[in-house]
């Protein structure tokens, strides 16, 4: 009996081991007022969904990391959005510079009215960079789902097409930013905006497993 319980329980530690983590994304927490924390159920979702269809192991729940912190380095993607201001002091900008080009990717996603903020702030960051729109049949669109057209339009704003912006540090993406697309919004909960249909969210969310996937094999 002593045997076979034992047999049960490595069995079991076996089961938890492979079910640990291998990685965990963050929302991305800035000054400035702006609402850094929008899009509340949009990770949780974006994760489930890569777990399900592209087999990685991301930990359930994104983590909250403030510019300038240490933790910046644990996550290999990073997440930042909302609708206002966004103020970086030197030593976050500086903090924020030495995790991109130290391998990490953060994705900027513009929830309406980031963009004059962001630009400014990125600047901070990389004041010898300035964005660049992505081709539709760059590798990010090519992922595990095709997107020939380029990024998808998810919410509509002012009426312009939805752009994929993208800052390369020495040959490596290390910044995307999606304008005129509200992506994180198609992540959220079904139903939490009553115009978007199931079709548009499931883009929405194949369109961010891209990223993730993009970002962590680059």
């Amino acid at each position: 009996m002593r045997f076979k319980w034992s047999i049960l329980a490595l069995i079991l530690l076996t089961q938890l081991a492979f079910n640990v983590p291998t990685y965990k994304i963050a929302k991305l927490k800035y000054n400035g007022g702006g609402d850094w924390y929008a899009n509340r159920t949009a990770l949780p979702n974006l994760i489930d969904f890569c777990n399900k269809n592209l087999k990685t192991n991301l930990a359930a729940q994104e983590a909250i990391v403030e510019v300038g912190s240490p933790e910046l380095f644990n996550y290999p993607y990073i997440y930042l959005t909302g609708h206002g201001n966004v103020l970086f002091n030197n030593a976050e900008a500086a903090n924020l510079r030495k995790y991109l080009t130290g391998g990490g990717f953060l994705h900027i996603d513009d929830n309406y009215g980031l963009d004059k903020f962001i630009r400014r702030e990125m600047k901070k960051v990389f004041p010898e960079l300035t964005f660049t729109e992505l081709p539709s049949d760059h590798a990010v669109y090519n992922q595990k789902y095709k997107f020939p057209g380029g990024l998808p339009k998810i919410h509509e704003h002012d009426g312009n097409r939805p752009q994929g912006f993208v800052l390369t540090w020495q040959g490596r993406i290390v910044c995307y930013y999606t304008f005129e697309c509200d992506l994180g919004n198609g992540w959220e909960d079904y139903g939490t905006y009553p115009d978007d249909t199931q079709d548009r969210r499931l883009m929405a969310l194949r369109m961010g497993a891209n990223l993730i996937q993009y970002a962590l094999t680059q």
